[in-house]
C-alpha cells in the first residue's frame, strides 16, 4: 500500500529530528578536537582532513545524491563545525560580491568571518600581519592566463599556499537600463577580455572601461546612468541590478584558479601539487638545467610561469606548480637537485590537488 502524503512527511520530519542531533553531536565532538589544537598550537585549517572527510562521505553514497550535493553540504557540516573551534577571518579580494569572495565561500562555507580587502597585496598585508588567518586571491585564468599581481606578492611575503580553489567564471551584464540603452560597460581588464567576441557582436558602439574588480563595476554601474557592469551574476542582487544577459564569456570553460593563502603548509594527502618559485643564472641552458631534475625523477609539471624579478632589471623568476607533495621522496630529490643548480629556489606550499569543478554546481 502506497504510503500518503502526510505519513511521508512524518517519516521526513523524524528523519531532520535524527539529524539535527547527530550533527550536534558531531559539533560536539569538533569542539573538543578545537581544544586539542589550541592545547598543541596544531593548524586550525587542515585541507587534507577536509578533502579525507569528502572522499569518505562520497565513497559511502549509494544514491540518490549525488557525490557534488554531498560535497556541497558537508563544506557547510564542516564550517558550521569548524566555527565551534574557532572564529576564523578570511580575507579576500574585494569589493563586496567579486568572484573572489565567491570562490572564498564556496571553499570555507558560510559560517566564517569574511571581509574584503581593496587589492591583492592587501589580502598579503592581512594574512602576513596575522589580522586574517587565512586570505583568497586569483593566481591564473583558462583564458587569460597568470594574475601578475599575485605572483609578485608570493615573492614578496613569506606567505604559504595552503590549497587551492577552481571556480567556473560564468560573467553577466548588469544594468538599470535595458541592453539597447547601454552606452559604457565596466569591468576588470579580464573580464572584459573574456567577453570580447560577446561585446563586439551585442555592443558594439559601447565604451568598455576598466577598473580594479567586476564588484567595482557594478557599484559604478548602479550609480550611472546608461552604464552596465560585467560580473558575477549575484552581484546584480547585492547592488541592485538587473542581469541582462548571463554566461557572455566567450569561452564555454573559462575557469579561474585561486590560491588559500595561509602560515603553513600541509602535510601529505597523496593527491597534492606543489608550488615553487627559483631563479638562475644568467647563462645558456640554464632553464634546461633547472628543470630537468624533475623530469629525472619523474615530477610531472603543472605550470610554468615566468615573472620579471623586481629587484633586478631583467632577471626572472621561475614559478612551477608540479603534481606531488614536497616531502614525496621524488618531489624532495627533485628539489635537493634544483637547489644546486639554482641561484634560489623556495617552496610556496604544498597543498591538495583542486578537481575540476561540475558546471552543474555553478
Amino acid at each position: 500500500m502506497t504510503a500518503s502524503l502526510d505519513e511521508l512527511r512524518r517519516r521526513i520530519d523524524a528523519i531532520d529530528e535524527e539529524l539535527v542531533r547527530v550533527l550536534n553531536e558531531r559539533a560536539a565532538i569538533t569542539h573538543e578536537v578545537g581544544k586539542l589544537k589550541a592545547a598543541s598550537n596544531g593548524p586550525v585549517y587542515i585541507p587534507g582532513r577536509e578533502e579525507e572527510v569528502y572522499r569518505r562521505v562520497c565513497s559511502l553514497n549509494n544514491g540518490p545524491l549525488r557525490d557534488e550535493t554531498l560535497r556541497a553540504i558537508y563544506r557547510e557540516v564542516i564550517s558550521g563545525c569548524r566555527r565551534t573551534q574557532f572564529d576564523l577571518r578570511v580575507c579576500f579580494l574585494g569589493p563586496e560580491a567579486t568572484f573572489t569572495e565567491f570562490a572564498a565561500r564556496e571553499k570555507f562555507g558560510a559560517s566564517m568571518n569574511y571581509y574584503p580587502a581593496r587589492s591583492i597585496s592587501r589580502v598579503f598585508v592581512e594574512v602576513d600581519r596575522n589580522e586574517a588567518d587565512y586570505g583568497v586571491v586569483p593566481v591564473e585564468n583558462s583564458t587569460e592566463g597568470s594574475v601578475s599581481d599575485t605572483l609578485d606578492m608570493l615573492m614578496e611575503f613569506d606567505t604559504k599556499i595552503s590549497a587551492e580553489i577552481l571556480m567556473p567564471i560564468h560573467h553577466a551584464l548588469l544594468a538599470r537600463c535595458p541592453l539597447e540603452e547601454v552606452r559604457v560597460v565596466y569591468s576588470k581588464p579580464e573580464a572584459l577580455a573574456q567577453c570580447r567576441a560577446w561585446l563586439t557582436l551585442h555592443l558594439p558602439e559601447a565604451e568598455l572601461r576598466p577598473v580594479a574588480s567586476t564588484a567595482e563595476a557594478a557599484i559604478i554601474a548602479r550609480k550611472e546612468d546608461n552604464a552596465a557592469a560585467i560580473a558575477h551574476k549575484m552581484a546584480g542582487s547585492v547592488y541592485g541590478l538587473t542581469v541582462l544577459h548571463s554566461s557572455i564569456e566567450d569561452l564555454a570553460r573559462n575557469t579561474t584558479r585561486f590560491l588559500v593563502l595561509g602560515g603553513e603548509i600541509g602535510s601529505a594527502t597523496g593527491n597534492d601539487k606543489t608550488s615553487v618559485v627559483f631563479t638562475i643564472h644568467h647563462r645558456s641552458g640554464a632553464l634546461y638545467d633547472a628543470l630537468t631534475p624533475f623530469k629525472q625523477a619523474g615530477v610531472n609539471l603543472a605550470n610554468l610561469m615566468p615573472r620579471p624579478s623586481r629587484k633586478h632589471p631583467w632577471e626572472y623568476c621561475f614559478f612551477v606548480d608540479l603534481f606531488g607533495h614536497r616531502d614525496d621522496a621524488n618531489v624532495a630529490a627533485a628539489l635537493d637537485e634544483l637547489r644546486k643548480l639554482a641561484l634560489t629556489v623556495r617552496v610556496l606550499g604544498s597543498y591538495p590537488a583542486a578537481g575540476m569543478p561540475q558546471e552543474d554546481q555553478q
